[in-house]
Order: structure tokens, then C-alpha cells, then sequence
């Protein structure tokens, strides 16, 4: 069975890759949301909950939930044990991804991650689609979407890398600027896709 060709998806905070993975799907592509289904695996995932109770404790769990705003709190200022968790989950939901991919009846599949590159996920792709925004635009986004300051957005921003240095990794970018309509954007990149995969 030929492996199923997979797509990386991803964008800055507040660029709008949720939006975008929204019109592939429109195209009958599946995509795998790889940030909500690993806050699912923290929980589901017999072989990653033993991993993490062992690197932080039972107290990390409470009745079987997940402490989040306890882990947040150990890792927000601790870049050691914010590296000990991704290195964790990252290879929990590349198994999960990969067994998902097998089931999937598509010519290529998405996967929408918001740190693909920070984290070298992209070079288990066979491509990678890059979302940009205006900066301001993304904070308005976000603070209009969670309520969130300037400063907090800047700060989650600083965080991820620019997408200057995303770009030049990235084999098709979507500018979503609310001047340049998405769905021909998407459109033209999936079918350069499929182009390929044949």
C-alpha cells in the first residue's frame, strides 16, 4: 500500500489556518488538527499518560483529567520542562497522524499543527503550506476572537517564529490578508498538489 502523500498546514497565531483548512476540507481533503487532538491523546493515550505521570508526577492528573492550568504554570517560565513535554507529545500525535493517514481515502491528507516548523514536523511532510497575515490584523484577530491584549498576543507571537523565517522553509504560502480571496489560493495550491501526487 503506497503511503498516502501528507501535507503540512500552518501559520503564525491568528493568520487563519483554521479558516484555510476549512476550504481544503470544502475540497474533500481531511485534515488532521494536530493541537486538539493532542490535548486528546494527553488524556486517551494509555503509553503518553504513563510517559508524562513519569516525568511530572500522579498530581499532574485528576480523576483521569488532565491538571491543565497546573502544567501551563510549570512550563510557562520553565523552557526545560516545556521541552520535556513536546518531546513527549510530539511523537504520540506523529503515531496518531500516521495511523490516521492509512485510514484516509484521499489523494493527499492535511496536517494543521501551529508550531510545525519550531518543532522539525515539517520535514515528515511531503509539502508544507504556510498561512501569513498583516501582524496587526493577526493580533486584531485574536484579541477580537478571546479577548486577549495587544501584549499577550505579542508575547504568544514572540513565541512562534516569524514568518520570514517560515517562508523560506515552506513550499506554498497563502496570503491571508482580506484583500486576496482564499478559496482561489487554495484552489490553485490544491490542484498544484495533485499535479504532483500523479
Amino acid at each position: 500500500m503506497s503511503k498516502v502523500i501528507q501535507v503540512g498546514l500552518t501559520g503564525g497565531i491568528g493568520s487563519g489556518k483554521s479558516t484555510v483548512a476549512k476550504i481544503f476540507e470544502a475540497f474533500n481533503i481531511p485534515c488532521y488538527y494536530a493541537d486538539d487532538r493532542a490535548k486528546w491523546l494527553m488524556e486517551h493515550d494509555d503509553e503518553l499518560v504513563s510517559e508524562l505521570k513519569g516525568a511530572f508526577g500522579e498530581e499532574l492528573y485528576t480523576e483521569g483529567r488532565l491538571n491543565r492550568p497546573w502544567l501551563a504554570e510549570r512550563i510557562f517560565n520553565n523552557p526545560e520542562e516545556r521541552k520535556t513535554v513536546n518531546a513527549l507529545v510530539h511523537p504520540a500525535v506523529g503515531r496518531d497522524f500516521d495511523k490516521w493517514s492509512a485510514e484516509q481515502d484521499s489523494p493527499y491528507v492535511l496536517k494543521e499543527a501551529a508550531i510545525l516548523f519550531e518543532t522539525g514536523g515539517h520535514v515528515l511532510s511531503d509539502f508544507n503550506i504556510l498561512v501569513t497575515a498583516p501582524e496587526d490584523l493577526r493580533i486584531q484577530r485574536v484579541k477580537d476572537r478571546d479577548g486577549s491584549t495587544t501584549e499577550q498576543v505579542k508575547s504568544r507571537m514572540d513565541a512562534q517564529w516569524s514568518d520570514e523565517k517560515k517562508a523560506e522553509l515552506a513550499d506554498f504560502i497563502i496570503l491571508n490578508d482580506e484583500k486576496q480571496p482564499l478559496i482561489p489560493q487554495v484552489k490553485n495550491i490544491h490542484e498544484a498538489i495533485l499535479r504532483k501526487s500523479n
